[in-house]
């Protein structure tokens, strides 16, 4: 069983910068595609960016792409989301995803998911 925990969410202004990182426990984490997510309040969850199990491969939502950048330490079982120049349009709840198999930007084909962390974007 998987186990993953989101940390390092919070408020920051509008052109400001925050990683948030999330925490794996159990499994083959170095074996897994990983993804990040998020949901504003009324929205659908919508895909921000996912990584492979392969050193170096890895997708951004355009509406991230240049801003945020994913990353893994496999060593630590840690995944992170470092996000430039934020604007309010990106306040939500970002979730974590892992997969046992492939990498994408489907939620549905992810089989763990963390509790979320919340990120506040003031103007």
């Amino acid at each position: 069983q998987v186990r993953l925990v989101e940390s390092g969410g919070g408020l920051v202004q509008s052109g400001g910068s925050l990683r948030i990182s999330c925490a794996a426990s159990g499994g083959s984490f170095s074996s897994y595609g990983l993804g990040w997510f998020r949901q504003a309040p009324g929205q659908l969850r919508e895909f921000v960016a996912a990584m492979s199990s392969q050193p170096g491969v890895s997708m951004h939502a355009d509406s991230v792409k240049g801003r945020f950048t994913i990353s893994r330490d496999n060593a630590n079982k840690i995944l992170y989301l470092q996000m430039n120049d934020l604007k309010p349009e990106d306040t939500a709840m970002y979730y974590c995803a892992a997969r046992e198999y492939g990498w994408g930007s489907s939620a549905i084909q992810y089989n763990y998911w963390g509790q979320g962390t919340q990120v506040t974007v003031s103007p």
